[in-house]
C-alpha cells in the first residue's frame, strides 16, 4: 500500500508502490476511486484515476488489487448498459441517482440469476479440454445461445461437469491438470488492454449488409473489416453509426459512445430499447452492448471505453458470432490520450498527441479481424470508428492514423447533410478496398452483373459531377443530348438510390437483393434513354416521362414485392420508351412533309 503524493487532474503520483505492476488496477484516496498504473518510477507509481479526484488530498492511500484492468463476461452482458469501466449504470442509478456518485463499485453481472446450463454433446467427464473449448450454452436470449467456454490459462480432464441452473459464479466443472485442479465458473475476467488470442486469421471475404444503399453497393465493408467515418461536426457520423448498429447483418452489436454530448447518448438509451431488430422480430437489445462515456465523464474511462467494448467484442466473436462494433467517436479517445499524455509531461507529437498515437490507432483496429478461436469457431469482429476532425480537416493525426489502418473510408459532407440527404457520404471522395475481395460474395449471393453495374454506376456518378462543373459555366442545354442523359441518369441515383429516409420502415434498410434490383432497373432505364438519343428523341421526352416516378417510388416497395414491380417497372420502362419513340417518328414525319 502506498499514499498519494501528488495530484494533477485525473493523474495521481503515489509514493511507497514497490512491486506494484503496470496497468495493475488500484483504489486511490479514502473514497477508494477506482484507478489503474500507467507509469512506473521506482517506487513512485503514475496512476490515471477514472472517477473524479475533486477534494482528495495527499497522503491519502493507494491500494493495489494485483490486477490489471478487465472486464467481467458471462451471461447477462446482453442488454446491458455500462459505463467506460464497465459498471452497470441502471445499477448505478439506484445507489446514487441521476449522476455517478464517486467510489461506487457495482458489480457488471447479476450474481443472483440463475441461468440453465446445458453442456454441449460429447463433452463429459474424462473429456480434455483448452482454453477455448466450448462447454456448453446458455439461453441468454430467445434468439441467442451464450457459449461457456473454458478460460485461459485452463486445460486438462474434466473431472466433473453439471448441468441444471446455476449463478455464474458458481463451479459447473472442473478441469485437472498434473495435479492441479481448475473449477470452472460461467463467467470469467479478460483484461481489456491485453487482446484475445486466437488459432489463425482468415482474409474477409463476405459482406457485412448494412442496409444502407450507398454502403452495401458502393463503399462496402467486409466481416472482419475494418471502416472509418470521418466528417466536421453535424455530418452526420451519428446517424450512419446509429443506422449501422441497428440494421447491420451481425450477430453481436457493441455500441460504444466515447466523449459524445449527453443528449445523443441519451437518444441511443432511450430509443434502441424500442427498436425492432429487422432479422428477428425481437427487440434489438437482445443482441446489443451498450458502453455510455459521455463528455462530460472522467478523461481517463473515455480512454478505457474503447478497449472495454473491443474486449467484450472478443468475447463474443471467440463463440463463434459476428460482431460489429461502432465508436463514437476516436477522436474524443484520442484526446483523451492527449490530456494524459499533458499531465505526464510526455513529449508531444503532432498537433499534442502523444507521439504513439497511431501505433495505439493500429493496435485497437487490428484487434479487428476473422479468426477461427482455439474453440475451433470462426467469428469476427468488425470495427467501424467515427473520426471528429476539427473543422473537418482530414490532414489532422487521428483522421491520418485511422486511415493508415483501415479498408474503408466514408467520407461525410456537411453540405450533403445540409440539404438533407442521408446518409450523407460523399460519393466522389468515398473509397473501399474490400470490393475485389468480396467479389467472388457478390458473384454467389447476387448475379454475375452487379460488380459491372456497381462500376457503372461509379462511372455515372464521376461522369455527372465533371459535367455539373460546365453547367455552372454554360447551362445544361448547351451540353449534347447524351451526356444531358447522363446528368438525369445521376440525379436519379443521387435522389432515389444513395439517399434513404431513417423515418420510412420500408426504406431505412435495404436488402441487398433489393439494390441489386433498383440499380438494375435505373441502368435499364439509362440504356432505353441512350438508345432513344441514338435515334433523334429529345432529352426532354425522357426526363418527362411517367416510369419515373415508379422508379422514385422503388425504394418505398416493400421487401417481398420487389422483384415484381422491378419486372412490372421494366416492361412500363420498355413500353414507354416503345410508345415515346412511335410517337417522336410520326412527329418527325410529319414535321418532315410541312417542310416539303
Amino acid at each position: 500500500m502506498g499514499s498519494i503524493e501528488r495530484i494533477s487532474g485525473p493523474l495521481v503520483i503515489a509514493e511507497g508502490m514497490t512491486g506494484s505492476k503496470m496497468y495493475d488496477v488500484v483504489k486511490v484516496g479514502e473514497a477508494g476511486l477506482i484507478g489503474e498504473i500507467i507509469q512506473l518510477r521506482k517506487e513512485r507509481a503514475v496512476v490515471q484515476v477514472y472517477e473524479d479526484t475533486t477534494g482528495i488530498k495527499p497522503g491519502e492511500p493507494v491500494v493495489s488489487t494485483d490486477a490489471p484492468l478487465s472486464v467481467e463476461l458471462g451471461p447477462g452482458l446482453l442488454g446491458m448498459i455500462y459505463d467506460g469501466i464497465q459498471r452497470p449504470l441502471e445499477s448505478i442509478e439506484k445507489k446514487s441517482g441521476s449522476f455517478i456518485g464517486r467510489g461506487i463499485v457495482a458489480n457488471a453481472l447479476d450474481r443472483k440469476k440463475k441461468w440453465k446450463f446445458v453442456p454441449e454433446a460429447g463433452i463429459k467427464k474424462g473429456s480434455m479440454v483448452h482454453h477455448g473449448t466450448i462447454l456448453g450454452h446458455v439461453q441468454e436470449t430467445d434468439t441467442l445461445k451464450h457459449y461457456i467456454m473454458v478460460p485461459k490459462g485452463v486445460e486438462g480432464k474434466l473431472t466433473m461437469i453439471k448441468s441444471g441452473s446455476f449463478t455464474i459464479e458458481e463451479k459447473i466443472a472442473e478441469a485437472e491438470h498434473k495435479g492441479k485442479k481448475y473449477p470452472i465458473a460461467m463467467m470469467q475476467k479478460r483484461s481489456v488492454r491485453t487482446p484475445s488470442p486466437f488459432k489463425r486469421k482468415f482474409r474477409a471475404e463476405e459482406l457485412l449488409v448494412t442496409g444502407q444503399r450507398i454502403i452495401d453497393t458502393l463503399f462496402p465493408v467486409a466481416k472482419g473489416g475494418s471502416a472509418a467515418v470521418p466528417g466536421p461536426f453535424g455530418a452526420g457520423k451519428t446517424v450512419v453509426s446509429h443506422q449501422l448498429a441497428k440494421y447491420s447483418d451481425s450477430d453481436i452489436v457493441v455500441y460504444i459512445g466515447c466523449g459524445e454530448r449527453g443528449n445523443e447518448m441519451t437518444e441511443i438509451l432511450v430509443e434502441f430499447p424500442h427498436l425492432e431488430d429487422p432479422k428477428t422480430g425481437k427487440p434489438l437489445m437482445e443482441r446489443t452492448v451498450l458502453i455510455a462515456n459521455t463528455s462530460n465523464m472522467p478523461v481517463a474511462a473515455r480512454e478505457a471505453s474503447i478497449y472495454t467494448g473491443i474486449t467484450i467484442a472478443e468475447y463474443f466473436r471467440d463463440m463463434g458470432y459476428n460482431v460489429s462494433i461502432m465508436a463514437d467517436s476516436t477522436s474524443r479517445w484520442a484526446e483523451a490520450m492527449r490530456e494524459i499524455s499533458a499531465r505526464l509531461e510526455e513529449m508531444p507529437g503532432e498537433e499534442g498527441y502523444p507521439a504513439y498515437l497511431p501505433k495505439r490507432l493500429a493496435e485497437y483496429y487490428e484487434r479487428g479481424g476473422k479468426i477461427e478461436s482455439f474453440g475451433g469457431r470462426t467469428g469476427s469482429v468488425t470495427i467501424v470508428g467515427a473520426v471528429s476532425p476539427p473543422g473537418g480537416d482530414l490532414s489532422e493525426p487521428v483522421s491520418q492514423g485511422t486511415l493508415r489502418v483501415v479498408k474503408t473510408f466514408w467520407s461525410l459532407d456537411a453540405a450533403l447533410a445540409s440539404s438533407r440527404h442521408f446518409p450523407s457520404i460523399n460519393w466522389l471522395t468515398s473509397y473501399s478496398l474490400y470490393v475485389p475481395d468480396l467479389e467472388e460474395w457478390y458473384i454467389k449471393n447476387i448475379g454475375e452483373d452487379f460488380i459491372s453495374n456497381r462500376n457503372e454506376v461509379m462511372k455515372i456518378l464521376q461522369k455527372e459531377a465533371e459535367l455539373k462543373d460546365i453547367v455552372q459555366l454554360v447551362g445544361a442545354e448547351a451540353l449534347p443530348d447524351i451526356e444531358r442523359v447522363v446528368l438525369e441518369i445521376g440525379r436519379i441515383l443521387r435522389e432515389d438510390f444513395l439517399r434513404q429516409s431513417a423515418f420510412d420502415k420500408a426504406d431505412a434498410y435495404t436488402s441487398i437483393k433489393k439494390q441489386a434490383f433498383m440499380l438494375s432497373t435505373i441502368l435499364h432505364f439509362r440504356k432505353r434513354a441512350e438508345e432513344g438519343i441514338a435515334r433523334g428523341m429529345p432529352v426532354d421526352m425522357i426526363s418527362k416521362m411517367k416510369v419515373l416516378s415508379g422508379i422514385s417510388r422503388m425504394k418505398e416497395v416493400e421487401e417481398d414485392a420487389v422483384a415484381k414491380t422491378g419486372e412490372k417497372l421494366a416492361h412500363e420502362i420498355d413500353s414507354e420508351f416503345a410508345a415515346a419513340l412511335k410517337a417522336y417518328s410520326s412527329g418527325a414525319q410529319t414535321e418532315e412533309a410541312k417542310a416539303r
